[in-house]
């Protein structure tokens, strides 16, 4: 069998006999002789059949791209000239002197090299072969090999790896579940875990202590570039903890993975308020490799005529804000409606701005529609508090404050790439002191996180004044992704039972979360934990668009795997032994009417 790899062999190796296993990336004829380049999993290989070895030299004739098979020969220098210093193994080639073809191979639907311009859709269809290009076999190792580093670090630091269910029952935890039906239980169903939150807490009241798992994970929501409809976290639980213990953990984990994977030191994390956050930057996972932030100008709008301004400006519920663009003067009123036109996907009515053509020459070096509307002494107040220069563009958000956030945040970071602001290449940090609850706009609550984040404050507090409650809630974040999540977990039952109740949750927690109440009147340890995205880490640490290029066998933007064309229909024998009967849609349509 084989004796070496492709991208094994070296300029150390040249006299040897070796033999090899894989496919024909690429097949050359060259006056009289042939050149095949041999891919397997580690690299290419230049395998060389010329005249003299009769019947291998037939049979390279014969192969195509792709084919698969084995190969002899022995290791030489490359001629002069004909060094590839691009390729590892671009010093050397294999004079061939026996070759086998194993299988044929029909010509594929696309290129399998850097070159190919394959729409996502046919890569997808035929998965099994865009795996084969090496840049997906990159990603590939590269996912191996953070996956290894995240096991050996939380071994070494006395985690356990333990497994916990996959059919599990439907709880609210925030998305939608994917629910099975049961055979042996008509008319019920288990639910795919959202994660496995409850039961790593039940892990650590079983006294476990420290906890880890590579999970998999299903929730049932609209799709974007870093999500999935399965997708794996490393989940983490430890007892006996604390936030600063937990977050210095994780960091250690991180620093590991990216020294000893990418070669990479990552640096300090800077740790960030929520309030900070979404102050300076819009979001709750700001980009730290984007100098720009949000700067608030409300007190200086708050007395101009400007209605535009004024209104929000006076509005506790409202916020104005200055983003400096570096160099943006140079921006043409195309691409400025363009950005006008962007944050209207957000909500913004509009996106007023201000050119600093000339900042020594006061009003006649500015250059906008807004200044016959804005007293001179307001405009050069704005500017001195961003940090105006000549060259600047200095744009506008003003409404109400989650508009305002969503738009500028947004600004920001189409800004920041558009021009070329981005400094350093990873840029981690923690966002801690996260609101308990956000209200929606009838008054209810809804958990930032989960419902099982324990508060900073106590029970009554809780219920005296939820919306002002904080959670003991930390994310890591890095490039702008969030990258994990996590919190010290309630440990006491009269805490969770007040949670639930603001809410509304004390009739579905009761039925729910039963065995959860009950557990925690045995006896439970405080605890915490985070989980952080397998797939974004990946991602970003390959420099991946989405997380579909890091999985194996991912699923469209509609959530259906295009190669094995699923979801699909099941026999009627299946759906009668499950106990359920189809509504078709044309059917429930009538019944609706």
């Amino acid at each position: 069998m084989r004796s070496h790899y492709c991208g094994d062999i070296r300029s150390s190796d040249v006299g040897e006999e070796v033999e090899i296993y894989g496919w024909v990336h690429r097949r050359r004829d060259h006056g009289g002789v042939i050149f095949l380049d041999v891919r397997d999993r580690t690299g290419i290989l230049q395998v060389v059949f010329d005249p003299d070895t009769q019947e291998s030299f037939a049979a390279a004739d014969s192969v195509r791209n792709e084919f698969v098979l084995s190969a002899k020969g022995r290791v030489r220098p490359r001629p002069e000239g004909t060094v590839n210093a691009d390729m590892p193994t671009g010093e050397i080639e294999v004079l061939g002197l026996e070759l086998t073809v194993l299988n044929a191979a029909k010509t594929p639907p696309f290129q399998l090299d850097e070159h190919s311009e394959a729409g996502e859709d046919v890569r997808l269809r035929y998965r099994y072969l865009d795996l084969r290009r090496p840049e997906m076999q990159q990603r590939m190792q590269t996912r191996a090999k953070i996956t290894s580093q995240v096991r050996n670090y939380l071994e070494g630091q006395g985690f356990w790896d333990i497994e916990t269910p996959t059919l599990s029952r439907a709880t609210p935890e925030g998305a939608r579940d994917y629910l099975v039906p049961s055979r042996t239980h008509p008319g019920e169903f288990f639910a795919l875990p959202q994660s496995p939150q409850v039961y790593k807490q039940l892990l650590m009241m079983s006294g476990m202590d420290k906890y880890y798992q590579i999970a998999r994970c299903y929730r049932d929501e609209d799709l974007r570039a870093d999500r999935q409809p399965e997708f794996t976290q490393i989940d983490i639980e430890a007892s006996f903890t604390t936030q600063d213990q937990i977050m210095t953990m994780t960091e250690g984990m991180l620093r590991q993975v990216f020294a000893n994977t990418l070669n990479v030191e990552l640096g300090e994390f800077p740790v960030l308020s929520w309030a900070e956050a979404m102050r300076d930057f819009g979001n709750d996972r700001p980009d730290l490799r984007n100098p720009m932030r949000l700067v608030d100008i409300a007190d200086l709008m708050s007395t101009v005529e400007f209605k535009v301004f004024q209104g929000p400006a006076s509005d506790p519920n409202g916020r104005v804000v200055a983003l400096r663009a570096p160099g943006g003067a140079t921006l043409s009123r195309k691409v400025i409606d363009q950005y006008t036109a962007f944050v209207g996907r957000y909500g913004a009515k509009g996106l007023a701005y201000v050119k600093v053509n000339d900042l020594s020459a006061g009003a006649e070096g500015l250059q906008s529609p807004i200044l016959k509307f804005m007293p001179a002494d307001v405009i050069q107040s704005v500017l001195e508090r961003v940090g105006a220069q000549t060259g600047d563009l200095v744009f506008f958000g003003a409404d109400q404050a989650k508009v305002v956030n969503d738009a500028m945040g947004a600004l920001r970071n189409e800004l920041g790439a558009d021009l070329n602001l981005l400094e350093g290449e990873f840029k981690p940090c923690w966002v801690v002191d996260w609101p308990m609850f956000a209200e929606g706009r009838d008054g209810t609550f809804s958990a930032e996180h989960h419902p099982f984040t324990r508060p900073t404050c106590s029970p009554q507090e809780l219920l005296d004044n939820p919306g002002a409650a904080q959670a003991a809630a930390y994310d890591v974040v890095l490039n702008g992704y969030e990258l994990g999540g996590g919190s010290l977990r309630i440990h006491d039952q009269n805490m969770q039972k007040a949670v639930f109740d603001v809410l509304k949750m004390d009739e579905e927690g009761q039925e729910k979360f039963g065995f959860l109440l009950e557990a925690l009147q045995y006896g439970c340890p405080p605890h915490g934990g985070i989980a952080l995205g397998l797939d974004r880490l990946v991602m970003l640490m390959t420099d991946s668009q989405s997380i579909r290029e890091v999985i194996a066998f991912p699923k469209t933007q509609t959530a259906s795997c295009a190669m094995m064309d699923a979801p699909g229909s099941v026999e009627e024998q299946q759906l009668r032994d499950l106990h359920i009967r189809l509504r078709t849609p044309a059917a429930a349509s009538t019944e609706n009417k």
